[in-house]
């Protein structure tokens, strides 16, 4: 039952764990459609504290997502080579160029925050939505297969598009599904991108 942003919040904690562990800097950057927070990386059990504290307090100003400006930023603010995860669901465009230009200079993974429910429309009859970012509402008969197969498809599309540009620009991407373990999948990439070296 947890929201996307939760989800999404514990994979960055546990990253921030996974980090202080191995006695790794971590920091955190928090965007939508501006960058809303920005905390340098550093060591420490007080900053990890505190960076787990924000990803679990953070209310966002702005609905929308940008996820170009977003690498930019990164970009500017670690002048040297890092390990940089994006969590993102990485529905949004225009980022293509940006996602290139970051994943030569850092060694950049993409961590994809998923739900089945949003891949798997069930038969449950006419269903409400709010587009989260742009408040746009619309109805959908999920009673129908017709409807229920193009969902699936344009859901498809969407995530095989975010696949196709992170496999051009050489950028690890990984789906982690809601009200599933984590650790796991993460733990498989961890040991393949191991013997890649």
């Amino acid at each position: 039952d947890r929201s996307r942003n939760e989800f999404a919040a514990e994979i960055g904690a546990r990253l921030a764990f996974s980090a202080i562990r191995n006695n790794d800097r971590v920091g955190l950057m928090l965007v939508t459609e501006d960058t809303e927070l920005y905390l340098p990386p550093r060591k420490g059990r007080r900053h990890v504290l505190r960076l787990i504290r924000e990803l679990l307090a953070f209310e966002r100003k702005h609905r929308g997502t940008d996820l170009r400006r977003a690498l930019e930023t990164v970009m500017r603010v670690l002048p040297r080579r890092a390990v940089v995860f994006l969590i993102s669901d990485m529905l949004d465009s225009d980022y293509s160029q940006a996602l290139n230009v970051a994943a030569r200079r850092h060694d950049l993974i993409a961590l994809r925050p998923l739900d089945w429910r949003e891949l798997r429309m069930p038969d449950a009859g006419i269903l409400n939505f709010e587009d989260i970012e742009s408040g746009h509402l619309c109805s959908f008969n999920s009673g129908s297969k017709r409807m229920r197969r193009r969902f699936t498809l344009e859901s498809g599309g969407l995530r095989l598009q975010a696949e196709n540009l992170c496999r051009r620009a050489g950028v690890d991407l990984v789906d982690l599904y809601n009200g599933e373990d984590v650790v796991k999948p993460l733990m498989q990439l961890f040991r393949m991108r191991e013997k890649r070296r």
